[in-house]
């Protein structure tokens, strides 16, 4: 924290408002771990209390954080800074500046995850910057007003620009206004015809004047009127770097390892305690690596269908259920909003109706005999699971314990995971859908409005709080906007995209005891 305030100082107001930001989110932990470490046990309640007012905070400096990066005053002072600094300071190059000229702070999923999100399609951010200093418009017929870029972002050559200018034509999207954005441009005017069309033409007129060199996006403004934005292509996703691809693989491991562990505690057994037995739970264990292998199939059969390419997934370990699903990130970037729901939904549609397979063969298979007893609870722990147990099992479901087969529990276990991806926050497969469906602005509400449930839901399942971390931590900002953000999904997308969030509540949501009683499941 000292040596940031050290680096952050010297940039005045924006440095000191993206310094306060990391200090809100990582000061509750701090906290909660040394005094843990120190032997002193705080209540559970207290702590959340902490976090959730971390966020408002952290909410509130980005809002200021975005003020003071549209303050003229502040970002020429930031600029002069910044050249200061470049001046006294031998290793500037290689040592990239706190702040990127040209980004806007993005509130993890706040206001500026909108459907008028011109950040940068090659990259989410995740903390407060300072805008680049724009250039007034040109109009039809004059040259286009380039003032000097900012630091980070060299400016479009002159030559490229007039060259895409040329792009533009009364067919397609009638260009009034030029503005510097970036390492690119940003074009507004007026869309004449289809956006799909339009898109088309100016993608293909853009490759025959400038080559491969640059890429086009059509999206909205933040008014909802389609402005053109051109970046170069290296700005693209990045494939995973050599540390990022073995942190795959080790997550990978641990994942068998944990699924091994599952197994063997569903057995009645610890694996560590009595690691001679381990050939015993292979079979649940790999009943979990299926539902997780089917799962990441679905996402790259579809990704395979629509040329997206897809990174290694990082697989997330867990003692509970072996793993609860994986993060994958696109290192390509997506067509339209329709191939980013597809991509998106694949995953969690093939491993929920495998592992809801799993369930129904689980449950006819179940009789007085088989492998596991578990008690009647178990079956109030998901609306879905209570309401297809008591059509097979029937007065079964009055026992104290339920004889079951091994099925049930993988099939309930892959529900689970699925069903937890498809919460509509962030960059999970639900935030995902819910953006290609609904637009980044709802994502961003849906996110913060599922962040909230999970700290209310940690008073009843201590995994709450564990999912509320990971997506705070790693997953809160929204996907890329899409090449063509503009056109959107059909209905039968849309519809699906409710279904998905419908059938995510039922596997998640417990029965309340009264109808637990009417459906006649335990006492």
């Amino acid at each position: 924290m000292a040596w940031g305030y050290a680096r952050a100082r010297p940039y005045g107001k924006i440095g000191l408002l993206s310094w306060l930001q990391s200090v809100s989110v990582t000061a509750p932990w701090l906290v909660f771990f040394g005094l843990l470490a120190a032997g002193i046990y705080i209540n559970l309640a207290l702590e959340l209390l902490v976090i959730v007012l971390s966020i408002i905070v952290y909410i509130a400096l980005g809002r200021q954080l975005r003020r003071a990066a549209q303050d003229p005053q502040e970002r020429a002072n930031l600029q002069n800074r910044l050249e200061n600094t470049l001046k006294t300071d031998q290793h500037s190059e290689s040592q990239p500046s706190p702040f990127r000229p040209g980004e806007t702070d993005s509130d993890g999923a706040t206001e500026s995850d909108s459907d008028g999100d011109l950040s940068s399609p090659s990259e989410s951010t995740s903390t407060g910057e300072a805008s680049r200093p724009v250039a007034s418009g040109t109009g039809l017929s004059g040259k286009p007003d380039l003032r000097k870029p900012a630091l980070e972002f060299p400016a479009i050559p002159d030559e490229d620009l007039r060259q895409i200018q040329t792009i533009f034509a009364i067919d397609t999207f009638f260009c009034t206004e030029t503005i510097p954005y970036q390492s690119g441009a940003i074009f507004k005017g007026n869309l004449r015809g289809e956006p799909e069309y339009a898109y088309e033409i100016l993608a293909s007129r853009l490759e025959g004047v400038t080559g491969d060199r640059y890429r086009l996006f059509l999206v909205p403004d933040p008014e909802g009127k389609p402005v053109v934005v051109v970046l170069p292509r290296e700005k693209d996703p990045q494939p995973l770097t050599q540390g990022q691809q073995l942190l795959a693989l080790g997550l990978c491991l641990a994942t068998v390892v944990t699924s091994l562990e599952t197994a063997g505690i569903f057995l009645g057994f610890d694996l560590f305690s009595d690691f001679s037995r381990w050939s015993e739970t292979l079979p649940l264990a790999l009943g979990i690596w299926a539902i997780l292998l089917i799962h990441e199939l679905g996402h790259r059969v579809m990704a395979s269908r629509y040329g997206v390419r897809l990174s290694p997934p990082f697989f997330l370990p867990t003692w509970q259920v072996g793993s609860f699903g994986a993060i994958t990130r696109f290192e390509s970037l997506m067509p339209n909003r329709s191939v980013l729901f597809d991509v998106s939904i694949a995953g969690p549609l093939a491993g929920g109706l495998f592992s809801f397979a799993l369930l129904l063969l689980g449950l006819g298979w179940s009789n007085a005999e088989s492998l596991f007893q578990i008690p009647t609870e178990f079956f109030r722990g998901s609306v879905l699971v209570a309401v297809v147990a008591k059509g097979l099992l029937g007065q079964t479901l009055n026992q104290a314990l339920v004889a079951v087969h091994p099925l049930v529990v993988l099939g309930w276990l892959g529900l689970v995971i699925n069903a937890i991806n498809l919460m509509p926050a962030g960059q999970l497969d639900g935030g995902r859908a819910v953006q290609a469906i609904y637009g980044r602005k709802i994502a961003g509400r849906t996110t913060i409005a599922t962040l909230v449930v999970l700290a209310i839901a940690t008073f009843a399942n201590p995994l709450a709080l564990y999912w509320a971390i990971i997506i705070l931590v790693v997953q809160r900002d929204l996907e890329r906007p899409s090449l063509n953000e503009i056109r959107e999904p059909n209905d039968v997308r849309a519809l699906m995209s409710l279904l998905s969030l419908l059938m995510m509540l039922l596997t998640l949501l417990p029965l309340t005891p009264s109808l637990a009683l009417r459906l006649g499941i335990g006492g």
